[in-house]
């Protein structure tokens, strides 16, 4: 042990049980070239900052033309981002926020008059924890129709939420949600019925 290595807290001198030198993500297509995956890029970080509020529809085109499936009057705000929209699919009707970041490295299927609200993350990308490789593990996320994610939340890999769900502000989303159920918490869960007033 050296006199560096000794000044080091104990948590600094274990050794890691992965090698990220080794790290695969074998089996994974991000279903379009290189190329194509950075022109998206480019286009996404100058064209929807640069786009206000009120030009939505530029920004529901642009998906469109990378080969999202975005129906309509669908909202989407000027910082909301898509990994590869090719994977995306957004039902009529539903808005999605500010910040909300699609890390659609699988599917990810949005129904009809959905909400996705401020600062959420829906990531389909994960790794496996006994690996020594880190290898990579995706699977798609599916959220039916009339559900609203509240803000800040985490839906992770593998998830799908019954249609008219509410997840709660700041919930993070492991496993799948009943339909119609108010759900919140770290791990969510369904805590009661959601119920809406008559018109």
């Amino acid at each position: 042990m050296n006199q560096e290595s000794a000044k080091l807290p104990p948590v600094l001198n274990a050794k890691p049980l992965i090698d990220l030198r080794q790290y695969h993500q074998t089996g994974f297509d991000r279903g379009r070239p290189g190329w194509y995956v950075m022109l998206w890029w480019l286009v996404q970080g100058v064209a929807f900052p640069l786009t206000p509020h009120p030009f939505n529809s530029v920004r529901c085109q642009l998906l469109r033309l990378f080969g999202a499936k975005i129906g309509e009057a669908v909202l989407i705000r000027p910082t909301a981002r898509f990994t590869y929209p090719w994977k995306v699919e957004i039902g009529d009707y539903s808005w999605i926020g500010d910040d909300v970041v699609f890390y659609s490295l699988e599917s990810i299927q949005i129904g009809e008059h959905c909400v996705i609200s401020q600062k959420s993350y829906l990531c389909t990308g994960s790794h496996d924890a006994q690996d020594p490789k880190f290898g990579l593990l995706t699977a798609p996320i599916a959220i039916g129709n009339g559900v609203w994610v509240a803000t800040d939340c985490f839906i992770g890999a593998g998830v799908q939420i019954g249609a008219n769900a509410l997840v709660g502000a700041r919930s993070s989303v492991f496993s799948s949600l009943p339909e119609q159920q108010v759900c919140w918490g770290t791990p969510c869960r369904p805590r009661y019925p959601r119920t809406v007033r008559d018109a």
